[in-house]
């Protein structure tokens, strides 16, 4: 007759729990799997579909009850980091949501807003244009495998235990916050740039000629001008995008341990 102690009920319960707290608190966060447009049931589903094909190859989890008090704690733990390796992503994706804003306000479309059921808010039209080309672009990289790959290794650089969490375990976060307006500035350099130099070329025509309607002229200009160098520059924007999402990726990775 098969027996089944409680001991090993428990360990069974927790090679479980524990992996999916994290993966579901990763996956209520970060970008792509938090979509409204995705239904809470299809990331429970995919979260315990995710937990069941990496919990072979994971480290030993440890033999505390999850019901117990200290079992409550490592969840808790749990679901922090989880949240703070989504967070790290959304820094990436608001970075390129910043480039939007830039680009937008330098077109003359920082008006042109609507209404986006995704984030329940107001969205300016350039930001969600780039919004998606780098959600597209971290598609067609298999960037949701790499979310898979980059939380498989998450619990060999942060392993599940009692420990608490270092001191700096949010600096890394908090950095990758300031390089926000120097990543969205890189994106939107080139469109940027060739709309300063549009807007001096009007400045310089409206002196010679101040009959010209420059409100008439100028924003045609500008806008075509916009449009025009922001579809040269889509070339050239995997370089930046990728180094970013590798950023945002690497933090993910950044919650250290105390030291025993």
């Amino acid at each position: 007759m098969i027996s089944i102690t409680s001991l090993q009920l428990d360990a069974w319960i927790a090679a479980i729990i524990y992996p999916l707290t994290r993966i579901l608190a990763l996956f209520a966060s970060a970008p792509l799997w938090s979509s409204a447009a995705m239904p809470r049931r299809t990331r429970l589903i995919l979260g315990f579909a995710v937990t069941i094909g990496i919990a072979p190859a994971l480290p030993a989890m440890p033999a505390i009850p999850p019901a117990s008090m200290m079992g409550l704690w490592i969840m808790a733990q749990q679901i922090l980091i989880g949240v703070g390796m989504g967070f790290a992503m959304r820094i990436v994706y608001t970075a390129v949501d910043l480039a939007g804003q830039y680009i937008g306000f330098q077109m003359g479309l920082g008006f042109a807003t609507f209404f986006d059921p995704m984030s329940s808010s107001q969205t300016a039209v350039m930001a969600e244009l780039l919004g998606l080309l780098a959600l597209l672009s971290f598609l067609s990289i298999n960037g949701h495998l790499m979310y898979v790959a980059t939380l498989s290794q998450s619990f060999v650089a942060i392993p599940v235990s009692i420990t608490p969490l270092g001191s700096g375990s949010w600096l890394n976060i908090v950095e990758l916050g300031g390089k926000i307006f120097a990543g969205g500035l890189l994106l939107a350099l080139p469109v940027i740039v060739a709309l300063v130099i549009t807007n001096i070329a009007l400045g310089v025509l409206t002196r010679a000629a101040p009959q010209l309607n420059l409100f008439a002229v100028g924003f045609p200009l500008t806008l075509m001008g916009g449009f025009l160098t922001l579809g040269l520059s889509l070339n050239y924007l995997s370089r930046p995008l990728l180094n970013i999402f590798e950023t945002g990726l690497s933090v993910m990775l950044s919650f250290p341990m105390p030291p025993s």
